[in-house]
C-alpha cells in the first residue's frame, strides 16, 4: 500500500487509495468509533441539554487503548510522586481535570473519525482503479487527529511502547498472527507522516 498525501492548492490534501484501502480505512475509523462510544446524555433524547451539561468520568478508562487516547492529565511516566500524600494529589487533579475535559475529547475523536468515514463514503463507487481521496484543509487536520488516534489505538494493542519496539515490528516473519496489524500500523504511519509534510508545505 504505497498511497501518500500530496498538497493541493488552498491547504489541501490528496491520496489515491484503491479500494482495499479504502475499506481498511473506514473499518479501522468505524471499529474506533465503537471504542469510544456515543457520547453523554445520548440515551437522553428527552432532554436536549443532558449532552452539553453532563459531566465525564473521574477515572481513567479500563480499556489500554483508551487510557492511551485519554491519558491521565497530571501523570508523569518518568516521575513518581515523591509521597503519597503527593500521589494523592496528582489523582485528585486527575480525576478533576478527566471530569471537565474528556467528554470534550471524545466527542472530538468521534468528529475526527466521522469525517474519515463521510469522506471514503463520498468516493464511492470505487472502480478498479481506485479513487482519489481529496481534502480541504480542516478535514486534512481532522484526517490527521483520526490517523494519530488509529496508530495509537493499534500500537497499544500491539504493546509498542518505543522505537526499538517500531524496528521490531519491521522483522516479524509472515506468519506471526501480528503481521496483518502490524501492516496497517506501518501503512497509517505513512499516511500521518505525508500528511503532516502536506500540512506544513
Amino acid at each position: 500500500m504505497s498511497g501518500h498525501f500530496e498538497p493541493l492548492p488552498g491547504g489541501g490534501a490528496a491520496v489515491a487509495l484503491d479500494e482495499v484501502e479504502i475499506s481498511i480505512i473506514r473499518s479501522l475509523a468505524v471499529q474506533l468509533l465503537e471504542l469510544i462510544g456515543p457520547g453523554p446524555g445520548a440515551d437522553s433524547q428527552k432532554d436536549p441539554l443532558a449532552e452539553l451539561f453532563a459531566e465525564g468520568p473521574s477515572e481513567p478508562p479500563a480499556d489500554p487503548v483508551l487510557r492511551r487516547l485519554f491519558p491521565d492529565a497530571y501523570s508523569d511516566p518518568e516521575q513518581a510522586p515523591d509521597s503519597p500524600a503527593e500521589a494523592e494529589e496528582w489523582q485528585a487533579h486527575s480525576a478533576e481535570f478527566r471530569r471537565y475535559t474528556e467528554n470534550d475529547l471524545r466527542a472530538g475523536k468521534r468528529e475526527n473519525a466521522l469525517a474519515v468515514i463521510r469522506a471514503l463514503d463520498a468516493l464511492a463507487p470505487v472502480d478498479e482503479g481506485g479513487a482519489v481521496l481529496k481534502l480541504a484543509a480542516g478535514e486534512s487536520r481532522q484526517w490527521l487527529g483520526a490517523l494519530n488516534d488509529l496508530r495509537l489505538a493499534i500500537g497499544t494493542r500491539l504493546e509498542i511502547t518505543d522505537e526499538d519496539d517500531t524496528d521490531l515490528l519491521y522483522r516479524l516473519p509472515d506468519e506471526d498472527p501480528r503481521k496483518p496489524m502490524v501492516m496497517a500500523y506501518l501503512w497509517l504511519g505513512g499516511l500521518q507522516e505525508t500528511l503532516v509534510n502536506t500540512l506544513m508545505a
